[in-house]
């Protein structure tokens, strides 16, 4: 019997990868982010039976400071997380929150309509609800030949 040493962090990278590919190759990896984004902010995407909803935690940020665009099928979130005023009058002895721009692009599967998006912003978390379309892509549809 062998004795094999676990390092719990090191599965959960690796699961965490895991799900990201299982993701990208879903809705694909989407346009590379913006290397001077300071900020990534924490994406969940799930898929429900009519529509797909995109959860993105964004505490600190203000809902006028965002905005969502779909261009084809990339959908793009960008915005920006700014400090509170006067921060530069005061001696910080610790500063651990970041601020600055963020940008985040998902590419999206053909069959959802684009032109249902919905979003809302609440208590820092953005909700994107994605519809699928109505009618079902999957389905077997007879062609006639003539």
């Amino acid at each position: 019997m062998t004795i094999t040493h676990w390092i719990p962090r090191s599965s959960l990278i690796d699961y965490q990868r895991e799900i990201e590919n299982l993701l990208d190759s879903f809705f694909g990896s989407g346009p590379e982010e913006e290397t001077e984004c300071a900020i990534s902010p924490s994406v969940d995407i799930e898929e429900l039976e009519k529509s797909y909803s995109i959860n993105i935690e964004l505490p600190g940020v203000n809902k006028k400071d965002v905005s969502i665009n779909v261009n084809e099928d990339i959908l793009s979130i960008e915005g920006e997380k700014k400090p509170g005023k006067d921060t530069n009058k005061y001696k910080y002895h610790r500063r651990e929150r970041t601020y600055g721009k963020f940008h985040r692009s998902f590419r999206l599967p053909d069959i959802v309509d684009t032109n249902s998006i919905d979003a809302v912003f609440k208590n820092g978390v953005l909700n994107i609800t994605v519809p699928k379309r109505k009618e079902d892509l999957s389905k077997n549809i007879e062609i006639k030949i003539k």
